[in-house]
């Protein structure tokens, strides 16, 4: 008679966690599925008083009305590519600078890591003022001459909305700390095969923390997809540089009536989609980056 394999039983504590996972991912989609609802809603319904919760008849023209009445095309484009620069560029000065922090020994190493963890201390938007005039006079760029004078400098520009977040004092941080665990005597194995540092980066370091760096990426893009305090001081006299979250900012404030309230959720609804598919694409690597955190702190 064949023996039968003993029945896994789930303990109450597993079935506790499990159901309070789900009961806390089902309120995480409220606030969507609300903006959803009142993007479908029709003026008048907005109007009535209380609104009904579910639209009778559910309004879809909202969402191409939006790039129909607003430049939201535009305003993603812009706000695609300085995103998509600024978290290329993080992710490359992190990774590289916390290799050289990490795995490298030369004098002053410590100095910089202190100047590091100290420079996260301060909020960007101390340098809001400074950083304006030195793009303003920046020298022999929109009509200034070698002394920065005569034209604009950088404003009004790519550069100016994207070199200032070229380096992020947390992501070097971040790396540095990851690749302390990369084994250095498999750097030396490399090294004694002939391979250079930057082989050693990308073909060794790189996709051991590969998980972080992709974490990194996603923080990168969701914080700057959604900046707006410098976005607007440098877009004042710019509009074709405006990024989504400020047109829907100035939008706010033009239009700010009941029955444009459906369009405006609508225009959220659109501008928040591709953070939902970074999230959604990069989701495997944070899930690894912190098991494999938690691995290291147990």
């Amino acid at each position: 008679m064949p023996n039968k394999l003993p029945t896994r039983r789930r303990s109450p504590w597993r079935v506790a966690a499990v159901a309070t996972l789900t009961l806390g991912a089902l309120l995480m989609t409220v606030p969507f599925i609300d903006l959803l609802l009142g993007a479908l809603r029709t003026p008048a319904e907005r109007l009535m008083r209380p609104p009904p919760y579910f639209p009778a008849t559910p309004v879809w023209s909202n969402f191409t009305d939006v790039f129909e009445r607003y430049p939201l095309a535009l305003w993603i484009f812009n706000s695609v590519v300085v995103t998509v620069s600024i978290t290329l560029l993080q992710v490359a000065t992190s990774v590289t600078a916390g290799y050289a922090l990490a795995k490298f020994r030369f004098r002053g190493r410590d100095t910089i890591l202190r100047f590091v963890i100290v420079a996260q201390l301060f909020p960007f938007f101390l340098f809001l003022i400074p950083l304006v005039f030195i793009l303003r006079y920046w020298p022999l760029m929109g009509g200034n001459d070698l002394l920065g004078q005569g034209g604009t400098g950088l404003l009004g520009t790519y550069a100016a909305l994207i070199l200032p977040f070229s380096v992020s004092w947390y992501g070097v941080f971040l790396m540095r700390q990851f690749m302390i665990g990369v084994p250095d005597d498999l750097l030396e194995a490399a090294r004694m095969d002939g391979a250079g540092e930057w082989r050693i980066l990308w073909s060794i370091v790189l996709p051991i923390v590969r998980p972080a760096a992709a974490t990194l990426a996603l923080f990168v893009f969701v914080y700057h997809w959604n900046e707006v305090a410098w976005t607007l001081t440098v877009t004042q006299s710019a509009p074709d540089l405006q990024t989504a979250p400020i047109g829907i900012y100035m939008v706010r404030g033009a239009f700010d009536t009941e029955s444009q309230l459906s369009l405006q959720q609508a225009m959220i609804l659109v501008t928040i989609a591709p953070v939902i598919v970074a999230f959604l694409m990069l989701q495997r690597f944070y899930v690894s980056a912190l098991t494999g955190t938690a691995r290291r702190v147990g």
